[in-house]
């Protein structure tokens, strides 16, 4: 376990933890504010009861994700210096942007809602909400451009052995970086809307007081985990295709294609071989379809690993599979969506194994977005910045092992005390009745 294994585990750790609670924040914000805005219009208390309730527990995720999002960009310096020094003058652009202007926007507001009640008007105090939901967004516009850089960087020079932004809006427009953002926060969404799914559905199995109220937001986000997951898949679909265009290493590993060609099938049924450079087993063939999902050209040509220097391939075998698995999980949720937004409008959700599959459904979608960072920084390697600054050469060249191994444990320490402490008040918040 050398400093850069160890590196790349203490930021994975760090990483993964921190996004269990990103894509929480981003989608169930956006439902409070809708719940909100259905009480400024209707006056119905029970939206009123139901933005409360979820807002408490939002606040709770937001808390522990804003700690652990600190500490972990400290790791670009500690661990990752030479990282920082290359690439600093444009990685640490949209950074300061996302400090300055989104994050300040949103916690501004943020606070503006918090003790805001009864004290603002209703117009001003749902306008905070809704910002707080806008910088929320805003803030992972620029953190995913930053690493939409990493995976295909545009807009630079390398000056004097170092990287410098001269297109700023070649950056902000690089259609990479808008497609990631978009499957990206529509899978975060799909997030939000199985946690108030699976919250209102536990409360509605347990028949305690507020279950008819719980059904209303049962539907509301049924609804909006339909047209989140539909989305996801489609601009899932069109971040396939930038992957095949300007990563053809990464596509080839996640769909373990060994030999370049045109016109190729797509196996739904693959059993990779890494060591020895081909698929043990290919069933169930499609053809032409490889080729139309990575070009739309049912003759496209589809670049092979055997056609990529070993040294510049990612690990096959953790690509594909997490990718297959993100795939499935993301048809899964379409087709849970479809169930729970028909039962809902039919008012016949109350099935005791329905609500129970949506309760214990809770973990996949936080699995399918770790599944989705996995494919994403894996299959990137062996690049810090595709094409332009290895891994190898981007951690701290000072950095022991002993040195990363104390901290590593530190992060643990510090972010199981963390998780334990955010995931209990989480849990014992959305136990409450309604109204307590």
């Amino acid at each position: 376990m050398d400093v850069l294994f160890l590196s790349r585990l203490q930021f994975a750790v760090t990483a993964g933890f921190h996004f269990l609670f990103v894509p929480m924040t981003l989608g169930v914000v956006v439902l409070i504010a809708i719940m909100q805005t259905l009480w400024y219009r209707t006056n119905d208390e029970a939206w009123l009861k139901l933005s409360k309730f979820f807002g408490r527990l939002f606040l709770i995720n937001f808390a522990i994700g804003v700690v652990t999002g600190i500490s972990l960009e400290f790791q670009f310096g500690m661990n990752w210096a030479r990282y920082s020094k290359y690439v600093g003058d444009i990685f640490g652009v949209p950074l300061a942007i996302e400090a300055t202007a989104a994050f300040f926007l949103e916690s501004t507001f943020l606070g503006l809602w918090i003790f805001g009640w009864n004290k603002i008007s209703k117009k001003i105090h749902l306008f905070s909400v809704w910002m707080v939901a806008i910088g929320s967004n805003l803030s992972a516009l620029w953190i995913l451009f930053a690493n939409a850089f990493m995976q295909y960087p545009v807009g630079f020079n390398v000056v004097n052995g170092r990287v410098e932004l001269v297109d700023f809006a070649s950056f902000i427009m690089s259609r990479y970086g808008w497609v990631k953002f978009f499957h990206t926060v529509f899978a975060s969404y799909c997030v939000g809307a199985f946690f108030v799914m699976a919250v209102s559905a536990w409360h509605i199995l347990k028949k305690k007081n507020g279950a008819e109220t719980f059904k209303k937001s049962f539907k509301l986000a049924s609804c909006f985990l339909l047209a989140s997951s539909a989305l996801v898949f489609v601009f899932g679909d069109f971040h396939a295709k930038d992957i095949s265009l300007f990563q053809p290493s990464k596509f080839a590993a996640m769909e373990s294609v060994w030999d370049s060609g045109k016109g190729m099938s797509y196996p739904l049924i693959v059993l990779p071989d890494e060591k020895n450079e081909r698929n043990m087993l290919e069933a169930i063939k499609i053809p032409y379809m490889l080729s139309i999902l990575a070009t739309y050209d049912p003759h496209g040509e589809i670049k092979g690993l055997r056609d990529i220097p070993r040294e510049d391939r990612p690990p096959v075998i953790l690509t594909f599979l997490s990718f297959r698995l993100m795939v499935v999980l993301g048809i899964l949720f379409i087709f849970i969506s479809i169930l729970s937004a028909w039962l809902s409008w039919k008012d016949k959700i109350e099935n005791p194994l329905f609500l129970k599959v949506i309760i214990f459904s809770l973990p996949l979608p936080y699995l399918a977005m770790q599944l989705g960072w996995i494919v994403a920084e894996v299959g990137r390697q062996p690049w810090a910045v595709y094409g332009l600054l290895r891994t190898a050469d981007a951690v701290s060249a000072n950095l022991s092992s002993g040195q990363v191994w104390f901290s590593l444990i530190g992060y643990f320490l510090m972010y199981s005390f963390l998780g334990f402490t955010g995931f209990y008040l989480m849990l014992k918040n959305a136990s409450k009745e309604l109204g307590s």
